[in-house]
């Protein structure tokens, strides 16, 4: 039977085929997907720690924020350039490091990207003064911003297309999971710490798992896509060998063809240029991938990072003004118990769009979440006039949950998806990185702003505001709608 199987000429096929190859029933009937390796889900795995890494941190930074602004004796200035500085780091890591991905391979960034960060959140732990906390906070955030279109691409390139939308979706819901947890450990450290360094506690608890996922990453293979535009075909037939392996071993011969392409390098490939996302054929991924990602995170990130200080000014979580220490803790224990409350539902946004985004498609659910969040903001709204503070706790809680909820069923988890698919494999880590240092420019912007308009022009006119994005944004989405719900990512180029 062996001499049968070896006399068998293995006919050459493409990296995705070999990756959607589904199996059948005795009586023919064809599988509805191809089981998942050790191998795929060890990558979904490190790929979803990135994701966690992002929220927790970002997401902890609104809870250490009070404590960091009290040691340091920080302006408004200054204390606005703390929320910004990890969010800038994402939005130059995104591009810059991004970028570098279609250059040196996904694995290899994947691996830079993760060192980066870990050395910058030990040295934050350690932070003698306002300027090295900047440094180590933008490290940590070019590191999050290389991670964007890396894990996405990584991920999206080595499963089954019927499966892509909801394991890239599964991966990005550690977001959700990391900025509750984050949110969860500042209030726990908060309550056993009463003292101002435990903000660097909060830090802290993420090094040990951080090390783990760096020493993860080397063991996994390449993506056999792109091995494939570089040329590299041997390499490619050895890293979907590893991808695929599986007991009993099948396919037990892996041939990749030649793809056929007219390119500009040296051996006939695509080379890649950013200037290639700004041509006709591409301005509209281009365009689809960027503004309502950056139209989203305007809001995401403002409410996100402020919701403790929000829920003080409006329903007045702080009963008086931090004399001392243990005020400033008491009051930051307060905001954030009712911000660890709203972060529930950024998880269970998720979980809905990690269900309904092959179903329903990409688009529609992309659109439906915009209005949605734009509903739940102006319902928060309504609590600035509210005739009774319970009444005002009313609003601007069912407000700030309905736009959590609608943010991750719709635009926060589906801009991250389309920028991932929607650009060919040469420049999809170009791609990627720019749409996500678009959208970061909208988180900084509200990082650095928000604490300045807030106290300028009040919580009122911010939400104003962010409900017009919303409903700009969902405009935007129908306009230069592209679907890639199914469609293989070879297709789709």
């Amino acid at each position: 039977m062996a001499n049968a199987d070896e006399s068998v000429e293995v006919v050459a096929r493409s990296v995705q085929e070999y990756i959607d190859e589904t199996p059948y029933w005795a009586d023919g009937t064809e599988a509805p997907s191809s089981p998942m390796t050790a191998m795929q889900w060890r990558i979904w795995l490190l790929a979803s720690a990135g994701k966690f890494f992002e929220g927790m941190v970002v997401f902890m930074t609104g809870v250490a924020l009070p404590l960091i602004v009290r040691e340091f004796n920080l302006s408004a200035m200054e204390k606005g350039v703390v929320s910004a500085a990890t969010l800038f780091g994402i939005l130059v890591g995104a591009s810059v490091l991004g970028g570098l991905a279609d250059h040196y391979g996904r694995k290899k960034m994947f691996i830079v990207e993760m060192v980066l960060f870990t050395v910058c959140l030990i040295f934050l732990v350690f932070s003698p003064d306002f300027v090295f906390l900047v440094i180590f906070l933008f490290g940590m955030g070019l590191a999050l911003g290389c991670d964007y279109p890396t894990a996405h691409m990584i991920i999206s390139e080595s499963i089954p297309s019927v499966d892509r939308g909801r394991l890239v979706l599964s991966a990005f819901a550690f977001q959700a999971i990391g900025a509750l947890s984050g949110t969860a450990v500042g209030y726990i450290i908060l309550y056993k710490a009463s003292e101002l360094s435990a903000w660097r506690y909060m830090y802290g608890t993420a090094v040990i798992p951080a090390i783990f996922v760096l020493v993860g990453r080397f063991f996994i293979p390449d993506s056999g896509h792109w091995l494939v535009s570089k040329g590299r075909i041997k390499e490619a037939e050895k890293a979907l060998t590893r991808l695929l392996y599986r007991v009993p071993s099948y396919p037990k011969t892996i041939k990749i063809e030649q793809p056929k392409i007219n390119g500009n390098d040296k051996n006939g490939y695509i080379k890649g240029a950013y200037i290639d996302l700004f041509k006709a054929k591409n301005i509209r991924a281009t365009i689809l991938a960027s503004v309502p990602w950056f139209l989203q995170d305007l809001g995401t990130y403002g409410i996100g990072i402020f919701t403790p200080t929000i829920l003080g000014s409006v329903i007045g979580a702080k009963a008086v003004h931090a004399r001392n220490v243990a005020d400033l803790i008491h009051n930051d224990l307060l905001a954030s118990k009712g911000a660890a409350f709203i972060d529930v539902l950024l998880i269970v946004g998720i979980i809905f769009a990690v269900l309904l985004a092959d179903k329903v498609g990409r688009i529609k659910l992309q659109i439906t979440g915009f209005i949605g969040c734009a509903a739940g903001l102006f319902i928060a709204t309504l609590s600035i006039g509210a005739a009774t503070s319970s009444m005002g706790m009313f609003y601007l809680f069912s407000g700030f949950m309905l736009f959590s909820f609608m943010t991750n069923m719709g635009p926060n988890a589906i801009t991250y998806l389309l920028a991932g698919e929607v650009f060919p494999t040469h420049i999809r880590g170009k791609g990627a990185g720019f749409a996500a240092s678009f959208a970061k420019l909208g988180a900084v912007l509200t990082a650095f702003l928000f604490p300045i308009l807030l106290k300028n022009f009040g919580t009122e006119l911010i939400l104003y505001f962010l409900v017009g994005c919303s409903l700009l944004g969902a405009v935007v989405t129908w306009f230069f709608r592209i679907e890639t719900s199914g469609i293989s990512l070879e297709k789709l180029e």
